[in-house]
């Protein structure tokens, strides 16, 4: 009798994971389209850029640099640009960031300074529709906004 109950619950045993397996594709297909319409759902895709630094000065070290990056995303015909100025030496010199940008109208550059740190939030709002087809960023930093200065960077 012991061997026809081993028999029975291996048999049991054998058909319920047969069942799960068969069932699994299905499941993971379900769940493939939940994933798919959720992504879809968090609003459009994000291009990432940087990191871009500013330039040696007074002999530092390539950690003490500072440095800018940030992503952009392209929302109803704007593009918008997100990021981070960091000042990493925290030496009571100046960390800037230039944005430089090219439209219809013409080539366009914005500056902005901090001691520590700065964060851009939903910067820009350029439409395709005005041309808009270049965005670089340069890192200086220094006593005024052209001391140590890296190279521009190409964002977009």
């Amino acid at each position: 009798m012991s061997k026809i109950r081993t028999l029975l619950v291996g048999t049991v045993l054998a058909g319920s994971l047969a069942a799960g397996l068969a069932a699994a594709p299905a499941q993971a297909a379900t769940a493939g389209t939940a994933t798919a319409a959720s992504a879809s759902e968090q609003g459009p895709k994000k291009h990432f850029f940087g990191p871009y630094y500013s330039k040696f000065g007074g002999g530092e070290s390539f950690g003490k640099r500072s440095y800018f990056k940030g992503y952009w995303y392209k929302d109803d015909g704007r593009y918008w640009f997100f990021g981070d100025l960091s000042d990493r030496d925290r030496d009571r010199e100046y960390s800037y960031v230039w944005f430089k940008w090219h439209d219809r109208f013409g080539h366009h550059t914005k500056y902005y300074k901090t001691f520590g740190g700065k964060h851009f939030h939903k910067f820009g709002g350029f439409k395709g529709s005005n041309g808009f087809d270049d965005f670089k960023i340069r890192v200086c930093e220094g006593d005024n906004r052209f001391d140590d200065c890296g190279s521009w960077g190409d964002a977009f």
